[in-house]
């Protein structure tokens, strides 16, 4: 399967652009910068795992995107709370980041269930 007809794919893409489009004004580029990097992450690490060849190379990819959105979800609390992400559009993205992780954890417990290289 590509990796582009993954829903879960799908969504982080989304989310990345949405966080792209909130930080868009932000005048700190140390917290822009490490926020958007965070958010290009998940996908970007979903697309990547889905490429390997073997499963166990896959969840280690899914795996790393899903710190990636732990760090995304801690980032956007942070910027909530210093004032420089405004609150009902930083909580809108925390929320699908979080539905995201949890598509995430699924699919890395199926994939674990079926490793036969390990």
């Amino acid at each position: 399967m590509r990796f582009e007809s993954l829903a879960v794919w799908q969504r982080a893409c989304r989310v990345t652009c949405e966080v792209y489009k909130a930080m868009t004004l932000c005048k700190d580029n140390v917290l822009k910068n490490q926020i958007t990097r965070s958010a290009l992450s998940i996908p970007s690490n979903i697309a990547e795992g889905e490429e390997r060849e073997t499963i166990k190379d896959m969840v280690r990819f899914y795996v790393i995107a899903k710190g990636s959105a732990g760090e995304l979800v801690t980032q956007l609390y942070i910027g909530i709370k210093i004032g420089l992400i405004e609150s009902s559009v930083g909580f809108s993205l925390i929320d699908e980041v979080k539905q995201i992780t949890a598509m995430i954890v699924a699919i890395i417990k199926y994939k674990r269930s079926n490793i036969s290289e390990i």
